[in-house]
C-alpha cells in the first residue's frame, strides 16, 4: 500500500514544482498539499474504501483547483498593474493536472460503486462543465451499467442534442432507451419533445434565411390578433397597388404551403410516437395528458382531429377512472382567474359545462371518490385564495354555486356514496354558510343512519348543537343543557373510551361549570371505565376526570374521585401513575399525608403490575429521596426478586 501511495505522490512532483515556480503556492503550502493528498491516497488504498472518502478527496481537489485559478488571475492582474503587457502564456502541467486527477478519482469511485447513480451523475456533470473530451466515454459506461434507468438515456440524448449538436446520435440514444425502457413515460414524452424541437429549429432556420415565416410554437396572442384583423379587414385601407397585393398574396400562399409541410411532418411525428407510447403504456393516464398538453402548445396539421382522437381514446380506456372525469371537467374552466361582470358570466357558463361533465361522471362512475372530486371542484370554483365561502357573498352566481354543491351532497346520500369525510364536509359547509339549523338537521339525520358509528360526525353534531344553543346567550338554559347531556350520553354509552376520547374531553369542558351535569358525567365515566377498563398508556378517561376535578374543586375532591376509580376492577396503570404523580409532588413539598398516599398507590399498582420496571424505579427513587436507607433497600431487593435480577438496572444502595 505504501509503495503505491508513494508512487502516486512522486508523479505529482512536476505539477508541484510548476506551482512553486510560478508563485501560485509557497513551499509551505505545497508541503501541506502533499500531506493532505497522502492522507486521502491512504484512505483510497484501504481494503474497503468508503464512498465518502472519494467524495472528500474530490471536494478537496476541486477547492484547491479553484484557489489555483484565483491566484493565477491575481498574479496576472499584478503584472498588469506593474505596467507589463499582458501576454498569452502557454498552459503548463499545473493547468491540466487537477482535472486529470479529479477524473481519475471519479473513475475509481464509480468502478468501486457501480450502482450509485448519484455518483455517476456527479461524474457526468463534472465532465460536462470541464469539457475535457471524455463525456462520450463516461456516457457509454453509465449506459452499460444502468441500461434500465430512463434518466441516463435522457441525459445522454440531451447532451448529444444540445451540446454536441448531433441530432442523429440523440435520436438513436432515445430509440435505444425506448427499447430498453418501453414503460417509461418520461422517455416517450422527452423523445416527442426532442423531435418537435428539432423540427422547430429547422423551421426557425428557414425563417432566418428568409425562405419561410412563423414557427411551430402556438402563440395565442398572435392567433387572436390575426383573427381580429381578419374579421375587421374592412376597417383598413390598402396603400399598395393591385399588383403588389397579388404578389403578396402569392408569396403568402407559398409560405403557407411550406408551413403546412412542417406542420404535417410534426403531425405525423406526433401520431407515430403517440401510437407507440399507447401501445407500450395502455393504462397510463398521465402520459396521454402530457401528449395532449404538447399538442395544444404547437401548431400542427389536423391538430383538432388529433385532439379529438386522443380524447376519444382516453374516454374509451379511462371512463371508469374518476381522475379522468375530474381532469376532463376541469378542461372546461379557464386557466387564468377572470374578474369583472362580463368575465364572471363567461366563467359561469364554463362552469356549467364542467358541471355537465361531472353529472355524466357520477352516472358513469357512481363512487365516493367521484363525488368528492365533484364537490372539491365546486368549492374551488367559489372559494377565494383562503378558501372562505363568506368571501363570495357578493358574487352574482354565489347562490347558484351553493345550491349546486348542496344538490351534489344530496345525490351522494341518495346513491349511498356518502362517506364519513363527505358527511362531515357537508355539515361544515352548512355552518360556514351560517345555516346552523339546517346543519343541525342534517347532522341529526346522518348520525341516525349508517354513519352512526362515526366519532367525527358526532363531534360535529354536538358542536353544532352547542353553537345553536349558545348563539343567543353564553349560558344555556337547564332544558338546553339537559338535551346536550342526553346527546352526550347517547354517543358515549355506545362507543368505547378510546374511540370517544375527543367527545369525553368536549363534554368535560362543556359541563365543567355545571355542577349537576358534571356529577352525572362523572357517574357516566365510572360506568364506562367499569365496562371497558382503564388505559395502560395513552388516553386515560379516569386521569382526565381527576385532573379536571383537581383544577376545578381542589385536591380533596380529586382524592375522593380517584379512589372511586381505583376501587373499580381494572382502573389501569395510567390512572395509578397519574395519581402517584399528583401525590408525590405534594410529598416532595413536605406533606406527610401525601407521602403515605403515594406509598399506598405504589403498593396497589405493584400488586397488579409487578413486572413494570419503570414503576419499581420510580418507587425506589421516591424512597431514596423521601424515605430512609432501609426502605430504599427493601424496595430494591423486592424489585430484584420480582424482576429476576437481570431486568434491574438501577444502582443498589450501599
Amino acid at each position: 500500500m505504501a509503495d503505491v501511495v508513494q508512487y502516486r505522490l512522486e508523479r505529482m512532483v512536476d505539477e508541484l514544482d510548476d506551482l512553486e515556480s510560478r508563485g501560485i503556492f509557497t513551499r509551505r503550502e505545497i508541503a501541506e498539499i502533499v500531506k493532505q493528498r497522502r492522507k486521502f491516497e491512504y484512505r483510497l488504498k484501504r481494503p474497503s474504501p468508503l464512498k465518502q472518502d472519494f467524495i472528500a478527496y474530490i471536494d478537496y481537489e476541486t477547492q484547491l483547483d479553484a484557489l489555483r485559478r484565483l491566484r493565477k488571475k491575481a498574479a496576472t492582474r499584478e503584472l498588469l498593474r506593474q505596467g507589463k503587457k499582458k501576454t498569452k502564456t502557454r498552459k503548463s502541467v499545473s493547468d491540466f493536472a487537477p482535472v486529470s486527477r479529479i477524473m481519475e478519482i471519479y473513475r475509481l469511485a464509480v468502478m468501486r460503486y457501480k450502482g450509485d447513480v448519484e455518483l455517476w451523475f456527479r461524474y457526468l456533470e463534472f465532465c460536462r462543465q470541464r469539457k475535457n473530451g471524455r463525456m462520450k466515454k463516461v456516457l457509454a459506461q453509465v449506459i452499460r451499467f444502468h441500461p434500465k434507468l430512463p434518466g441516463v438515456w435522457i441525459y445522454a440524448a440531451a447532451w448529444e442534442f444540445d451540446h454536441n449538436l448531433n441530432v442523429a446520435a440523440a435520436r438513436a440514444l432515445m430509440q435505444s432507451g425506448l427499447r430498453m425502457c418501453p414503460n417509461s413515460e418520461d422517455l416517450w414524452v422527452e423523445y416527442l419533445r426532442m423531435e418537435l424541437t428539432y423540427l422547430n429549429k429547422l423551421k426557425a432556420r428557414k425563417v432566418a434565411l428568409g425562405e419561410d415565416k412563423g414557427t411551430l410554437v402556438r402563440d395565442k396572442k398572435d392567433a387572436d390578433e390575426k383573427q381580429w384583423k381578419e374579421e375587421n379587414k374592412d376597417l383598413f385601407m390598402s396603400l399598395d397597388d393591385e399588383d403588389k397585393e397579388n404578389n403578396d398574396h402569392v408569396s403568402d400562399e407559398e409560405s403557407e404551403k411550406k408551413l403546412d409541410l412542417f406542420s404535417e411532418h410534426a403531425s405525423g411525428l406526433l401520431k407515430t410516437i403517440y401510437g407507440g407510447a399507447i401501445q407500450a403504456l395502455p393504462s397510463s393516464f398521465s402520459l396521454r395528458k402530457q401528449f395532449l398538453e404538447i399538442l395544444e402548445s404547437i401548431e400542427v396539421a389536423d391538430s383538432e382531429e388529433l385532439r379529438i382522437e386522443i380524447l376519444r381514446d382516453m374516454k374509451r380506456d379511462f371512463s371508469a377512472d374518476p381522475e379522468y372525469w375530474d381532469w376532463l371537467a376541469r378542461l372546461e374552466m379557464p386557466d387564468a382567474s377572470i374578474t369583472g361582470e362580463k368575465n364572471e358570466d363567461a366563467m359561469y357558463s364554463r362552469l356549467q359545462k364542467a358541471v355537465q361533465v361531472y353529472e355524466e361522471a357520477i352516472k358513469a362512475v357512481p363512487s365516493a371518490t367521484m363525488f368528492k372530486l365533484y364537490i372539491n371542484f365546486l368549492l374551488d370554483a367559489i372559494a377565494s385564495e383562503r378558501g372562505e365561502v363568506e368571501a363570495f357573498s357578493l358574487s352574482n352566481h354565489a347562490s347558484s354555486y351553493i345550491s349546486d354543491i348542496l344538490k351534489v351532497y344530496e345525490k351522494a346520500e341518495t346513491t349511498g356514496c356518502l362517506t364519513e369525510e363527505l358527511a362531515c364536509q357537508c355539515i361544515s359547509f352548512y355552518t360556514q354558510l351560517g345555516r346552523l339549523e339546517e346543519a343541525k338537521k342534517v347532522a341529526e339525520n346522518l348520525c341516525s343512519g349508517k354513519l352512526s358509528d362515526s366519532v367525527q360526525l358526532w363531534l360535529l353534531r354536538v358542536s353544532v348543537d352547542i353553537r345553536c344553543i349558545t348563539k343567543d346567550s353564553l349560558s344555556p338554559s337547564k332544558a338546553d343543557a339537559l338535551s346536550i347531556f342526553e346527546l352526550f350520553r347517547t354517543v358515549l354509552t355506545k362507543m368505547s373510551i378510546s374511540e370517544a376520547e375527543s367527545l369525553w374531553i368536549m363534554a368535560l369542558k362543556f359541563f365543567a361549570n355545571q355542577k349537576k351535569s358534571f356529577e352525572k358525567l362523572i357517574e357516566l365515566s365510572l360506568k364506562a371505565v367499569a365496562k371497558y377498563g382503564g388505559s395502560e398508556n395513552g388516553f386515560s378517561l379516569s386521569s382526565a376526570v381527576v385532573n379536571f376535578i383537581l383544577q376545578k374543586d381542589g385536591l380533596k375532591h380529586a382524592r375522593e374521585v380517584y379512589k372511586r376509580f381505583l376501587a373499580l376492577p381494572h382502573p389501569g396503570l395510567a390512572l395509578y401513575k397519574n395519581c402517584i404523580e399528583l401525590e408525590s409532588n405534594l410529598a416532595s413539598l413536605g406533606n406527610e399525608d401525601s407521602l403515605v398516599n403515594t406509598r399506598k398507590l405504589y403498593e396497589a399498582a405493584l400488586a397488579t403490575y409487578d413486572q413494570d420496571t419503570s414503576l419499581w424505579k420510580d418507587y425506589h427513587s421516591l424512597e431514596t429521596k423521601l424515605g430512609t436507607t432501609e426502605t430504599a433497600a427493601a424496595i430494591y431487593w423486592r424489585a430484584r426478586k420480582s424482576l429476576k435480577d437481570s431486568a434491574v438496572d438501577f444502582t443498589s444502595p450501599d
